[in-house]
């Protein structure tokens, strides 16, 4: 056959009707096993593959669903974005992948983009401040929201324990006999970054002792900004005597000032764990996420939804858990 068989042609070899030969392609449990072999059979003898387009047009989606991140460079959502596929492959589904950056209207246009190649839904990490727009943009199309909630908007969301991380994170310091602890993470308009920052001021409240501002550095976006801001932490007089980083990127930042400063002495907590913490001198203790169960779970909230769930917007928070590993259960440094 010189042009690509249709289903059509399956049909006509199996003996059976292009509706069955359809519902066959699309894993339809109601078919007589029989039949259903019969018909794959036909789709390998011809060689048949579905057109995904086509199918598009007929179902009014695409067989895949679309996925916002802020980074995709970053590893926590490299390993959210894994998850994901994973649960998209197990439903022969694919994932549309694409990164909004830290600006409020990337995220527009991304999920613009995907909302018009018709997947049957999204799953977003918000940037922005406001996400009233999804009301036009997103009026029936399934979306769950993953790391950070949206902003009047009403979706289903997964969050982890971002404020009694860095509760846990800080009583832990507190207990190892410090006083002076720097809080060092991006800035405060991040969901995740102001959370944690709420956890690290009540914990150090909780214990009654009082945040020194000059101490506290929310503009570090990266782990060069992270690596300036804790050299400069150093210098502080009375220094502290501990730091916790708000995130992975921060963490790296840390690590690598209190190195070239010759600080090793000063503990730190970093919030996420991340590769190689555990070969650093010391290893370094971390508030440890689960990206994978964060992105499974999202996903599994999706497919309900494309499924037909209906029901109020249902918001999961996963725990998060303390690794101690030595470098937060230094004492004060002398």
């Amino acid at each position: 056959m010189s042009r690509r068989p249709t289903l059509r042609d399956v049909s006509a070899i199996a003996g059976v009707s292009p509706k069955t030969v359809s519902r066959v392609v699309n894993a339809d449990p109601g078919v007589a096993p029989a039949t259903a072999e019969r018909v794959r059979a036909a789709i390998r003898e011809l060689g048949f593959r579905p057109n995904p387009v086509a199918r598009s047009l007929r179902v009014g989606r695409d067989d895949a669903i679309g996925l916002v991140v802020e980074n995709i460079a970053d590893p926590f959502f490299a390993e959210v974005t894994g998850a994901i596929e994973e649960v998209a492959r197990e439903r022969r589904m694919f994932v549309i992948v694409t990164s909004s950056g830290y600006a409020p209207e990337n995220e527009r246009v991304a999920v613009g983009g995907l909302t018009h190649r018709r997947v049957a839904g999204v799953i977003v990490t918000p940037t922005s401040d406001d996400h009233s727009y999804l009301a036009r943009t997103l009026p029936k199309l399934p979306a769950v929201f993953v790391d950070r909630p949206p902003i009047q908007y009403e979706a289903d969301t997964v969050l982890a324990d971002n404020e009694g991380g860095a509760w846990t994170a800080t009583t832990h310091l507190i207990r190892h006999g410090h006083r002076r602890i720097a809080f060092v993470g991006d800035r405060l308009h991040v969901y995740t970054t102001r959370l944690r920052y709420q956890g690290f001021r009540a914990a150090m409240l909780d214990a009654g002792i009082p945040v020194d501002d000059r101490l506290v550095r929310v503009d570090a976006t990266g782990a060069q900004n992270a690596t300036a801001e804790t050299l400069d932490l150093l210098s502080v007089t009375p220094a502290p005597t501990a730091v916790i980083s708000a995130n992975a990127r921060s963490s790296l930042g840390v690590v690598r000032a209190l190195h070239l400063g010759g600080r090793t002495d000063v503990a730190h907590v970093s919030f996420d764990d991340f590769a190689a913490a555990d070969s650093l001198s010391p290893p370094v203790t971390a508030v440890s996420q689960d990206p994978r169960r964060l992105g499974r779970t999202a996903a599994e909230l999706l497919f309900d939804r494309i499924g037909g769930e209906c029901g109020p917007p249902r918001r999961v928070v996963l725990p998060v858990r303390l690794i101690v590993r030595g470098s937060g259960e230094l004492p004060p440094a002398r």
